[in-house]
């Protein structure tokens, strides 16, 4: 019997706009029913109407990833921003701190933090703007980001905001989203896990298509007949999707991951990783599925 009865994958994005091409919300039962998309209210879903389904329609006892970094890498320098006197000293300050400087900033979105005086040291920006602090090559690295490599990933610092890698803007407005959830959904490791209830994990994505037998550097699935492979796979063991042909990559990802979590929600040393020290919950987080 699985602990949770929902598992939701939200892919998400960062992207400049009322709505977002890239965010995709996907969900499954327990069992091996075909993972559905969830369709948003409006031809794409904001950042806005994913805090209100979460609020407002989300199922009882929900496993819900998203993939994006809820935190920035604390643990290599003591900090999150080394030199700052406001500098929080945890995740959920520094939440409340994203939100603070971008409060008037519409749709969630995040620039005003990156364009912050203090902020922007640590950043690598568009037009060859790399902060003093950035640290130079991808950037600093959370914990769970160093162990992501060992898993034969290919992390980028949530500093990065340059380039098709870039996961800094993603991060950032991900962080705005969770502090205005506040206390209504616990989200993992921050909070304990809850013996019942619905909770919030972050994912990576390419953890459930490399377990699919995705070739890493090459998880992305553009037609339903790749999609429906992978569901397939002894890994997902997953009715498939009844759609022919094209899909997005960020449905794709999101429906794999649905049907990904609900074989993994249950795998006792995903919650308890040796590297997952009470500090680390506290500042950095983990990713589900990192060990």
């Amino acid at each position: 019997m699985n602990r949770f009865a929902h598992f939701v994958a939200i892919d998400w994005s960062g992207a400049v706009g009322a709505t977002q091409r890239g965010i995709a919300v996907a969900i499954c039962a327990e069992g091996d029913a075909a993972p559905q998309l969830v369709p948003p209210p409006e031809r794409y879903w904001s950042r806005g109407a994913v805090l209100d389904w979460l609020t407002l329609t989300l199922p009882d006892d929900s496993l819900v990833g998203f993939d994006l970094g809820p935190a920035l890498p604390f643990a290599d320098r003591g900090s999150y921003f080394p030199g700052w006197n406001a500098s929080p000293n945890d995740a959920r300050a520094l939440w409340a701190l994203v939100e603070q400087v971008c409060a008037d900033e519409p749709h969630l979105a995040a620039s005003c933090f990156v364009d912050h005086h203090d902020a922007a040291l640590h950043f690598r920006r568009h037009g060859g703007r790399e902060g003093a602090a950035f640290g130079g090559g991808r950037g600093r690295l959370r914990v769970t980001e160093v162990a992501q490599q060992a898993q034969g990933l290919n992390p980028y610092s949530n500093f990065n905001l340059v380039g098709a890698a870039q996961v800094g803007k993603s991060s950032l407005t991900g962080m705005r989203l969770l502090h205005r959830l506040g206390d209504r959904l616990p989200v993992w490791p921050f909070d304990p896990l809850p013996a019942s209830g619905s909770v919030v994990v972050e994912i990576y994505t390419s953890l459930a298509a490399i377990a699919a037998g995705r070739a890493r550097g090459r998880s992305q699935m553009r037609t339903v007949d790749a999609l429906n492979a992978a569901l397939a796979t002894p890994a997902i063991t997953s009715a498939t999707v009844a759609e022919f042909g094209a899909i997005d990559d960020h449905a794709s990802d999101a429906l794999l991951t649905a049907a990904w979590l609900r074989r993994r929600a249950d795998l006792a040393d995903l919650w308890t990783p040796p590297a997952l020290t009470p500090m680390i919950a506290r500042t950095e987080g983990w990713t589900f599925g990192v060990v």
